[in-house]
């Protein structure tokens, strides 16, 4: 494993010195290419020195939104009292997961590393960034001791943590009851059978997978067990990397309920048989990084982890990845490539990770948030997880069929995590019932910023493009609009429920991070809508993994195109060439491309054309 060593060099002299690399080839018996072709592909190792204070403004879109342009310029400005760019530089950033906090700021130390001195400004009032930003860089370069800023690390009242209203709280009490059912019996059998008993609770919860597929959870634990039983080892890996802008609820449930990603990891190992866990973790997140590698020691105390979980004779090792950096490594197969200490690469299917995973073995890969459900559903029963929804909503009644069978309504089942941000007054992570609306979830952020009227909103990220505040029947997919509300017209955004299985049938992606974007008197719709969409577009372009075609010469071109049609088509013959070329791409991308950063960017740019801004929102 040369990842950590290569880590450790970098914190000694905040680079990678050649003889360094030399020395850790010879000293791991390692091919220095194979070291070289990872070095080169991470975004998180640097080869020759950099400044000693680098200062990373996030460029993406709810940054942009709310003005990382303008705090750029002001943070070069600053930087120039300090010298040249060889002692303190200024430069643009993927998403830093701060979206509540836009614009954000990572200011990192490289004198001793990325990874322990770090400090993070966020707003979204920018007028202390001056002062705190010279306040920090001139402790730096004068060698001094920089306090940690204060974590605020107290859960919230979420129902996804069954131990909160427990009188005395019992740790981890799900994985006990578990662990109690496997040792009652030493017949294997018998140990499936214990086992089997969370995966149909898990079945009944409806519980999906919480990272953008959106995959029932039980199929994939019951298949990996399964396969695992012909094949031998088997893992188990939390994909905790959550790099798509406007996406950063992940972020909150590893800092402030680690217990359950842990009792989640466990459970599953438990089922699946696995000795062996990760939790993979974007680099960016220093604290949460912190806050589950405290809490693996306190469950290895417990007895929860280590080589005899809970008297089961089953032994299962769990430990943090930090990911050396890379959008691409939340694609499930790249995240395991980068764990074996590859280019983080997505690969080719089949085969599938349940089957041919991590090393090769069957792997249960889960986000966050599917595995921190895990506990509350086994303690609570699946049924009461599922019918915590909203599915008697008067939209889904004007849905329903006469002859739906409650038990098989796949619609507003189930409770999720949605992060909120962009123009709302109060931009956080919310725990909702499956089914509320978009603007019942905006007035529980306070309402749109200023009272403004809401002109767009991201439902994804960046993945799904944009949609306008006003739908009508053309708004949708031609195939998709048998599912517009029966005897409507147009409706408002804000009626739509937050649930997967409706957007899905409208044609729409719904993700876990939504950015709203209001109408701003003085500001041509249209043009605010395409300043983000060309953002989105620039950032897959920048974070494409490169290994295919499609998305590597594709979302280049893509950016062209939208620079084109942000210049200003000058005949309505050139404006009509850049909505074929795009359009055409997205089909080529959509089609061709391995993985879903290929499939994705191109939809913030063909959204400018599936919907008409202008009268979308007069």
């Amino acid at each position: 494993m040369f990842l950590g060593p290569l880590r450790e060099i970098q914190e000694r002299h905040g680079y990678l010195p050649i003889d360094e690399i030399k020395d850790l080839s010879a000293r791991l018996d390692v091919p220095r290419h194979r070291i070289h072709e990872v070095i080169s592909f991470f975004p998180h190792f640097r080869m020759s020195p950099g400044p000693e204070v680098e200062v990373l403004v996030c460029r993406d879109m709810a940054c942009r939104l709310r003005g990382s342009v303008d705090c750029h310029q002001m943070l070069e400005r600053v930087a120039g009292e300090f010298g040249g760019p060889e002692r303190v530089k200024v430069d643009g950033v993927s998403c830093l997961g701060q979206c509540d906090g836009a614009p954000a700021v990572l200011i990192e130390f490289h004198r001793k590393g990325r990874h322990d001195e770090a400090r993070v400004l966020v707003g979204p009032d920018t007028s202390h960034y001056p002062d705190r930003f010279r306040e920090l860089v001139r402790a730096r370069l004068d060698l001094e001791e920089i306090p940690t800023d204060p974590v605020d690390r107290a859960p919230r009242p979420w129902r996804i943590d069954p131990y909160q209203a427990a009188e005395p709280p019992e740790p981890y009490a799900a994985a006990k009851a578990l662990a109690a059912a496997i040792k009652s019996t030493g017949d294997p059998a018998a140990r499936k059978a214990a086992g089997q008993r969370i995966v149909d609770e898990l079945k009944i919860s409806d519980l999906r997978g919480m990272g953008g597929a959106g995959r029932p959870a039980f199929s994939k634990w019951g298949e990996v067990r399964d396969e695992a039983e012909r094949a031998g080892p088997t893992y188990v890996v939390c994909n905790g990397d959550e790099s798509e802008p406007s996406t950063f609820k992940d972020r909150e449930i590893l800092l402030r309920a680690p217990h359950l990603v842990v009792e989640g990891m466990v459970l599953g190992a438990l089922v699946v048989g696995a000795n062996q866990g990760y939790v993979y973790i974007r680099h960016e997140y220093h604290d949460q990084i912190h806050a589950v590698e405290a809490e693996i020691k306190r469950a290895r105390g417990l007895g929860v982890v280590g080589a005899n979980v809970l008297g089961t004779g089953q032994a299962f090792e769990l430990e943090v990845f930090t990911s050396p950096g890379g959008y691409v490594c939340g694609e499930q197969s790249a995240l395991i490539e980068a764990i074996e200490e590859h280019r983080s690469e997505p690969r080719n299917r089949p085969p599938v990770i349940e089957c041919n995973g991590l090393f090769n073995k069957p792997t249960l890969l889960n986000n966050v948030e599917t595995f921190a459900w895990a506990p509350a559903i086994m303690l609570g029963g699946g049924a009461t997880y599922r019918d915590s929804g909203v599915a008697g909503s008067a939209w889904y009644l004007a849905k329903r069929k006469p002859d739906d069978k409650p038990e098989r309504w796949p619609r507003g089942r189930g409770i999720r995590f949605f992060s909120l941000c962009g123009d709302v007054n109060r931009p956080g992570v919310f725990e909702l019932p499956v089914g509320v609306t978009l603007g019942e979830l905006i007035e529980m952020a306070g309402g749109m910023r200023d009272g403004l009227p809401l002109l767009a909103l991201a439902p994804s990220g960046p993945s799904g493009g944009f949609i306008p505040a006003v739908l009508r029947p053309e708004d949708l997919p031609a195939k998709r609009r048998r599912a517009f509300p029966a005897g409507r017209t147009e409706f408002s955004a804000l009626e739509l429920p937050l649930d997967k299985a409706e957007f899905d049938e409208m044609g729409l992606l719904l993700g876990a991070g939504l950015l709203v974007v209001a109408r701003v008197p003085g500001i041509d719709p249209e043009r605010r809508v395409l300043d983000l969409a060309l953002s989105a577009t620039r950032f897959f372009r920048n974070e494409s993994c490169g290994k295919c075609v499609p998305c590597r010469v594709g979302s280049s071109k893509l950016v062209r195109i939208g620079e084109r049609l942000e210049a200003g088509p000058k005949t309505p013959a050139e404006a009509a060439e850049i909505a074929e070329l795009i359009l055409a791409l997205q089909g080529t991308m959509e089609q061709t491309s391995i993985c879903s950063l290929g499939t994705s960017a191109p939809k913030p740019l063909a959204s400018m054309f599936e919907h008409d801004w202008r009268r979308a929102n007069s």
